[in-house]
């Protein structure tokens, strides 16, 4: 009878791993194996943010009394409420943050950082952190967007498939990618928004061997979310929509303005970050802090609550009075400012659609009031505003 050498001591018995285990080598550098783990990443993203909206949508309930298929700007939900529950909400994330510190005291590595620095290596465990954190400050209205959430735990988990896998790291790296693109695209019905935003932002370039992973995950992710709880578009517009010769000049402009007002943006969020961090208050208690400022922010401006969907909806339906706008434009700016800045956790994704809505609306209302002879569409500038805004504020994320 051959002898047989133990697999704990192929190395030492002179023999490779590789050498030993030819066909699992080959099975994981099968460009379809590879599609299959990109599939699985995108199930396991839309399975993921179903489940995430689920939990937003209970915890909406038990803070403002918002029903599932609600936003947070359609109903009256009284100064009490609007005071209180992001200052509670600032309590839990911060009482939340500090027990995660303690139980993990490493800082989250997000789906960026791990595929610049870490060859795609991600914790579930600290992302489900994250994803906690998130949803008790976007629940109880942080004006931040559930973007952060949605992604985070996509890439934490293709990760996880790549390393159970033994992947390489190039290929671990693209997986991320492919569970950032799934969450997205789940998140927004909108599988090319899921696969360019992976592109761009988690892999940092295009290349043909990445172009067929990302593709189908996203539109797996998409396809999971669609199958659960339906197709409706995450925006609708019913206006018929005139664009004129005279709007591209217009639309060239409001671009160039776009890349200053996303400047703004970055540099308010920075810079309230630090000062939060210079108060003398200890760090569990800074977002109750945050909170408050946004409880007396939204007094006068509740559309600022949450990821500011309803708000976009308002503006793509009904818009807005000018002298309005601008109030709410600063009103958002400010919000999101203090909710990063003071330690909810979130990102600006939806923020900068929102922004990006707002910023184009008052550029076209504003067109609308004092050159008529145009003919500008506030709801065409708004559309162009949301595209541009988020490219200026996402895009340099990138890089």
């Amino acid at each position: 009878m051959a002898d047989v050498v133990p697999a704990g001591r192929i190395e030492r018995a002179g023999v490779a791993p590789d050498q030993a285990r030819p066909a699992e080598r080959r099975l994981r550098d099968s460009e379809l194996f590879l599609l299959a783990l990109a599939v699985a990443a995108g199930i396991a993203a839309g399975v993921g943010v179903v489940l995430i909206d689920e939990l937003l949508a209970l915890l909406r309930w038990v803070a403002f009394g918002i029903g599932a298929d609600g936003h947070l700007t359609d109903i009256d939900l009284g100064p009490a409420r609007v005071l209180m529950m992001p200052v509670f909400g600032g309590l839990l994330v911060g009482f939340t943050a500090a027990l995660l510190r303690r139980w993990r005291p490493r800082e989250v590595v997000d789906a960026i950082e791990a595929n610049a620095l870490l060859g795609g290596r991600m914790s579930v465990a600290d992302s489900l952190g994250l994803v906690a954190t998130t949803l008790l400050s976007g629940g109880f209205g942080a004006s931040v967007g559930m973007e952060a959430a949605y992604t985070q735990l996509g890439a934490a988990l293709a990760s996880r498939f790549g390393r159970y896998a033994e992947l390489r790291r190039d290929d671990i790296r693209t997986l991320v990618g492919c569970g950032a693109a799934g969450a997205i695209a789940a998140a927004f019905n909108a599988p090319l928004t899921g696969a360019f935003y992976a592109f761009e932002l988690i892999i940092g370039s295009y290349t043909l061997q990445t172009l067929a992973p990302v593709g189908i995950a996203a539109l797996t992710g998409a396809l999971v979310v669609r199958g659960l709880v339906g197709s409706t578009p995450i925006f609708v517009v019913w206006h018929e929509i005139n664009i004129s010769a005279s709007d591209y000049p217009a639309f060239f402009c409001l671009g160039l303005a776009s890349a200053g007002f996303g400047i703004l943006v970055m540099k308010g969020v920075t810079s309230t970050e630090a000062l939060f961090r210079s108060l003398a208050v200890p760090r569990w208690a800074r977002p109750a802090i945050g909170g408050l400022l946004i409880g007396i922010i939204a007094l006068p401006f509740p559309q600022i609550l949450g990821s500011g969907h309803g708000g976009i909806m308002q503006v793509l339906h009904s818009g807005f009075y000018l002298p309005f706008l601008g109030g709410l434009i600063v009103a958002k700016i400010v919000a999101s400012a203090v909710s990063i800045g003071s330690g909810f956790r979130g990102g600006l994704f939806s923020t900068s659609l929102f922004l990006g809505g707002l910023f184009g609306s008052f550029a076209g209302a504003g067109l609308a009031r004092f050159a008529p002879q145009l003919g500008a569409d506030p709801l065409v500038y708004a559309m162009v505003g949301m595209g541009s805004v988020a490219a200026a504020i996402v895009g340099p994320r990138s890089r």
